[in-house]
């Protein structure tokens, strides 16, 4: 598939696109699959290349500004380069824990410092009995994501 045919496609209403034989739909899928595909190892190398051919650079402008991370910016000939490291931040939850609750026994309020939040594993939860999941059932809000379908041609699902 090329360009053209990408934009031609993009460009047709969707309705006249479900018209369109299941044989036709699944090729469809299947060429915009190897597309993605292609595009992701794509954007992956030339992100590679980038990294390889500035990385060194960025690593000296962000100390001699005097820090380890964050975005930093130079010039290439006519090309203006932002190179930016972002931090990664992760904090030990059973240590912020007890740190939590050191602060809530000493009468303070550990949300004045720390983001409390709470989850329940959906598979827990759908194990539980019914009178327990009555309990947290006006805390549970469930949404649906967005939906999708996998085409397969019989021909190869029989095989």
């Amino acid at each position: 598939m090329n360009l053209q045919q990408i934009n031609e496609i993009i460009c047709t209403p969707v309705s006249t696109l479900a018209e369109l034989s299941s044989d036709s739909l699944f090729r469809l899928k299947n060429d915009a699959a190897d597309q993605l595909a292609m595009a992701k190892a794509l954007c992956e190398q030339v992100d590679r290349v980038l990294e390889q051919r500035y990385n060194t650079q960025a690593q000296q402008q962000r100390l001699s500004v005097g820090k380890d991370t964050g975005v930093v910016h130079f010039d290439d000939g006519e090309v203006r380069i932002s190179a930016d490291l972002p931090k990664r931040v992760t904090w030990d939850q059973k240590k912020l824990d007890e740190i939590a609750k050191r602060i809530a026994a000493s009468g303070e309020d550990p949300g004045q410092y720390i983001d409390i939040s709470y989850k329940v594993s959906e598979r827990k939860y759908e194990a539980w009995p019914d009178n327990l999941k009555s309990s947290f059932a006006g805390a549970r809000t469930l949404k649906t994501g967005k939906p999708s379908f996998r085409l397969a041609l019989i021909s190869e699902v029989q095989s």
